[in-house]
């Protein structure tokens, strides 16, 4: 049996990413406890200071298949490479080479609508074909 992953960006505002990479995954807000409302009342119940409510935020995979995405704020910027990244496979492997480059084209598009930033298009003699993205806050991605 695997073992469960959650996946944790460090950020600067963690509300902002957590709704970038809700839309770029297809997730959602991760729900409050049973019997909460929302996150908030959960924090003033357990006695939270309000000004630490915004410290955090954790998106889910509405089917239940991928990993819980974890946003923890940070005092630090961010100032170097990424050590290990995500690669967004909107383009579908198998799809043919022509259809898989117009999905992640659109996609990027979309995404840099919402904050992201293409900082380069890859392509190679054996088929692949993926661009490289940053989120809002500098972190990479790959769109294949």
């Amino acid at each position: 049996m695997a073992t469960p992953i959650q996946v944790t960006f460090d950020a600067a505002d963690p509300e902002r990413l957590a709704v970038f990479w809700a839309s770029a995954l297809g997730y959602q807000e991760q729900p409050p406890p049973e019997g909460y409302e929302s996150w908030e009342q959960w924090a003033a119940e357990h006695g939270i200071p309000e000004s630490e409510w915004d410290t955090s935020r954790a998106i889910v995979d509405p089917d239940g298949k991928g990993p819980r995405i974890y946003f923890q704020k940070v005092p630090e910027p961010k100032t170097a490479k990424n050590r290990v990244h995500l690669d967004v496979d909107v383009g579908r492997r198998g799809t043919p080479l022509s259809e898989r480059r117009s999905r992640v084209h659109a996609e990027a598009d979309r995404l840099t609508a919402e904050g992201a930033t293409r900082v380069r298009v890859y392509e190679d003699e054996l088929g692949q074909f993926w661009i490289v993205m940053n989120d809002p806050e500098g972190n990479e991605f790959c769109l294949q």
